[in-house]
């Protein structure tokens, strides 16, 4: 006999994780799921009214709008377990997980290899100007205007890695085999032949693309801003797979503007899903929604991970991935 939906182990559903377009069903077999984006009360109301006394929250930092930190911690006396459908973090308070005792699942390198092709796309979008080419012939102006303006070589680049972690690692081995040069800039130096520079500027000098990979921190925030740009070129590229806040998005588009730098492809903005609108006009811009994380694949591997760790929880079992200090 099916176990009564009531008896289900609860967990509150925090910013509508994209696994639930796709396994709503299975999840809710598994778990009661409260969703908490479909109720027009405000999260921490719905807590009160719905969810104090659950004991794991499952998260996605799409639509949050703000940080969970202790306001809404203080509403869940008994939360434990937090897991997140990202490899980022920035959406949770981790200071206060680690003062309360709560443990985090992250969805940790599942996503590295979906990601790092993705910005190797972009790449090569941008520098071969294939998006641009793609809108040339879909608007008619090839029988009109004939040329289209030429694009360059990927394998010639020296290209810098910001951020070499496991998805910084796996982008740098997929552009070395393209020929290209590869340096790095990271909060530590790791043990690769790589190049290392610990000065964001000092990469920048030494490269003509930029890969932005890294987490999104106090110190990371805007850390590529104008003058980074500058130092990168009138040949710089900047490909960004990880947080839109890592730029500084006004000065960004001044040095576009300005033919300061020859293009960038981002996934991700500052102000999602808010895109500046000069960015749109751009043909030396490739822009997607976001979605670097997600294939059929991925999305599978994701729900399995989720429900491995919350089992886990009420099953009293080690956690899949866990966040280690």
């Amino acid at each position: 006999m099916t176990e009564a939906k009531s008896e289900l182990p609860e967990v509150i559903v925090v910013g509508r994780p994209t696994i639930f377009k796709f396994y709503d069903e299975e999840l809710s077999k598994k778990f009661r799921m409260l969703k908490s984006w479909e109720s027009s009360l405000s999260l921490e109301n719905y807590i009160c009214k719905h969810a104090q006394s659950v004991k794991a929250m499952l998260c996605s930092p799409k639509y949050i709008g703000s940080q969970i930190s202790s306001s809404v911690f203080r509403l869940l006396p008994s939360l434990r377990l937090i897991v997140t459908t990202s490899t980022g973090l920035d959406h949770i308070d981790l200071v206060e997980c680690r003062r309360r005792g709560i443990s985090i699942a992250s969805a940790s390198t599942l996503f590295s290899e979906d990601v790092a092709d993705f910005a190797v796309g972009l790449l090569i979008d941008v520098v071969r100007r294939i998006s641009a080419a793609d809108r040339f012939v879909k608007n008619g102006l090839w029988p009109l205007q004939g040329q289209f303006p030429l694009g360059s070589k990927v394998g010639s680049r020296k290209v810098g890695i910001v951020g070499l972690g496991s998805i910084g690692l796996k982008v740098a081995q997929r552009l070395e085999a393209f020929g290209c040069t590869i340096s790095y800039q990271s909060r530590n130096k790791k043990l690769v032949s790589y190049p290392f520079y610990p000065d964001i500027y000092e990469l920048a000098t030494k490269c003509d693309v930029l890969v932005i990979c890294c987490a999104l921190t106090d110190q990371t925030h805007h850390l590529i801003n104008k003058e980074i740009l500058l130092a990168l070129g009138k040949r710089g590229v900047v490909i960004n797979i990880a947080r839109g806040a890592i730029i500084n998005e006004m000065e960004l588009v001044q040095c576009l503007e300005q033919g300061e730098i020859a293009g960038v492809g981002l996934d991700v903005f500052e102000n999602e899903p808010n895109v500046p609108k000069e960015l749109i006009s751009l043909d030396n811009v490739v822009l997607t929604r976001h979605i670097a994380t997600f294939t059929e694949d991925s999305i599978r591997a994701i729900y399995e991970l989720v429900c491995g760790n919350l089992e886990a929880l009420f099953f009293n079992k080690p956690l899949i991935t866990p966040l280690l200090d």
